[in-house]
């Protein structure tokens, strides 16, 4: 009888785990806009709840907030597309380039690979056949986006302006004498949501200014640009910084100006990242979302297959939610003391407990 009670709770937890993955797939154009209503919604509560102190009308506050959060979003997107426009000035040059890159590849294919011109041509009209049905499907995924953006400017209207009735509701499920440690797991949650996106948005407006100052240096042609994509590239961990260096390398390959302008972006990125991970983190993002390097890679992966590019955005601060829930729930304490990181609670010594001192 204990064998079979022994084999059948692993079974159940499996089972469990498989119908929870299944619904966050089969669910995700419902569940995506509604998490990030829900991550904008914590990330403006703060500025509304000061509004409301003021004097000002609940929904009127909110809307002023997330009008104001558009506000910051459209200014970063005409900053792209501003630079986007001077990137394009030097199109033909690139393109003249990336012509003798390609001649020097297809000579080297050639004699060492054994792959014969007319056959590269062939691999590359191929290529372009199967992309000829690409134009339908973007301006079919950019109606899904707007559609998907207007959920989540509504969701964050309606999480906002009910918090108070969604809280009481949760209150409402647990026993009375666990109200109390339901009400903490609530606030903590929603603070380290917001600390965790108010401290990565500072970041990335502080990597602006540090990678626009080293692609400048460097020589890089449009190096707003550039700083600008590897900033916001930073709100996936690990995969983010390396994509927007990697792109902005090809771009110096293309610009042809020799080897310095290459290494001088990869010296770029490496000075930044020591400041990043010795410096800005702790100062403005710190250990609210503590969680380990191994489930932070397992989280991103799981996010990106079961929500795509969403689900990489989404994962580190969702699994920092679950890792408060974990904390507050003594059954589940062995996964929070699996999935964090180590403690940094003590005093903390050095510039970056200097630098806080100054804020």
């Amino acid at each position: 009888m204990t064998q079979k009670i022994t084999i059948a709770k692993p079974v159940q937890i499996l089972l469990l785990l498989f119908l929870i993955f299944s619904g966050l797939y089969y669910a995700r154009e419902f569940l995506i806009p509604l998490t990030f209503g829900g991550l904008f919604a914590t990330l403006i509560l703060p500025s509304t709840q000061k509004l409301e102190e003021k004097g000002l009308h609940k929904g009127f506050a909110t809307v002023i907030c997330i009008v104001g959060l558009l506000l910051i979003v459209a200014g970063i997107i005409s900053l792209i597309i501003w630079q986007v426009s001077d990137l394009a000035k030097d199109v033909s040059e690139m393109k003249q380039q990336v012509a003798r890159m390609l001649e020097r590849a297809q000579s080297f294919l050639s004699t060492a690979v054994g792959i014969t011109a007319e056959k590269q041509k062939e691999i590359l009209e191929q290529q372009q056949k199967s992309s000829s049905g690409r134009m339908t499907s973007m301006v079919t995924g950019l109606m899904g986006f707007l559609v998907d953006f207007v959920l989540v400017v509504v969701y964050t209207f309606l999480f906002v302006f009910f918090r108070k009735r969604i809280k009481g509701f949760i209150l409402k499920l647990v026993p009375v004498d666990e109200m109390e440690k339901t009400e903490k797991v609530i606030s903590e949650s929603a603070k380290v949501a917001y600390q965790y996106l108010s401290g990565l948005s500072v970041m990335i407006v502080m990597l602006w200014v540090l990678y626009s100052i080293g692609f400048s240096i460097a020589g890089l042609k449009s190096a707003i640009f550039f700083a600008v994509l590897c900033g916001l590239l930073e709100i996936v961990p690990f995969i983010g910084n390396l994509t927007g260096t990697g792109i902005a390398v090809l771009m110096a390959v293309s610009q042809g100006e020799g080897s310095g302008l290459v290494l001088g972006v990869i010296a770029t990125y490496l000075v930044i990242q020591f400041v990043q991970t010795y410096i800005i983190e702790p100062l403005v993002v710190g250990a609210e979302v503590n969680i380990n390097p191994l489930f932070t890679i397992i989280a991103l992966v799981l996010g990106e297959l079961l929500w795509g590019i969403a689900g990489m955005v989404l994962a580190i601060p969702l699994l920092g939610v679950t890792k408060i829930i974990c904390d507050n729930v003594v059954p589940l304490k062995p996964y929070a003391y699996l999935i964090g990181g180590e403690s940094k609670s003590g005093k903390k010594t050095g510039i970056v407990e200097k630098l806080k001192k100054m804020f």
